[in-house]
Order: structure tokens, then sequence, then C-alpha cells
């Protein structure tokens, strides 16, 4: 799947979650459209219920690290924005693309 065509081209819907994680962690709309023009997967979740979803690293414009999950309905042509937070060095690696064991 071409998750960032995806995310570029279908309608993005934020669940209630997504909103109130962004709130707290001090996450806006545009920090969001900035790491959707330029992310990496580092998590793929194909089998998710009840659409396949990824975890992607993505920098805003201040180049500070968040990790999004979206899942994807194509009937819809919606990317559903699941929640979006910093990754937090003491889980990730350096890169924030790993988990640490």
């Amino acid at each position: 799947m071409n998750w960032q065509k995806c995310f570029i081209e279908y309608k993005r819907v934020f669940r209630v979650h997504a909103i109130e994680r962004m709130f707290e962690r001090n996450i806006g709309l545009d920090d969001i459209e900035q790491v959707g023009k330029n992310f990496e997967i580092i998590e793929e979740y194909p089998n998710d219920f009840p659409f396949p979803s990824c975890l992607f690293l993505g920098f805003n414009k201040s180049n500070r690290p968040i990790h999004v999950v979206f899942s994807v309905n194509h009937k819809d042509k919606t990317v559903i924005i699941v929640t979006a937070y910093k990754p937090n060095k003491d889980k990730w690696e350096d890169n924030f693309k790993r988990r640490k064991s």
C-alpha cells in the first residue's frame, strides 16, 4: 500500500482520541499537515480492524519528531488519524524509528 499517497489524496478524519491527545501533547493540525508531507513508515499493522493502519515518523517545521498512527478506508477514500505523539527517548532509539528492547 502507498501510505503516503493515501495520506495526501484521501480525506482526513480525526478520531476524538487523536484530537484529545494532540491537544494534551501540544500537537496542532499544522504539525500533522507538515509531517504528512514527508514521513517514513516505521511499523505497519495490515490486520488492524476495521482498517489496516501504520505508524509513521515525520518532523514538523521546528524539526520536532512526531509519530502518527493512521488507518486507511479505501472504500470511502478516507484516512483516519488514530493518535499522534512525540516519541519518548526512553522507549525509542535515537532516530525514533525503532523501539528499544
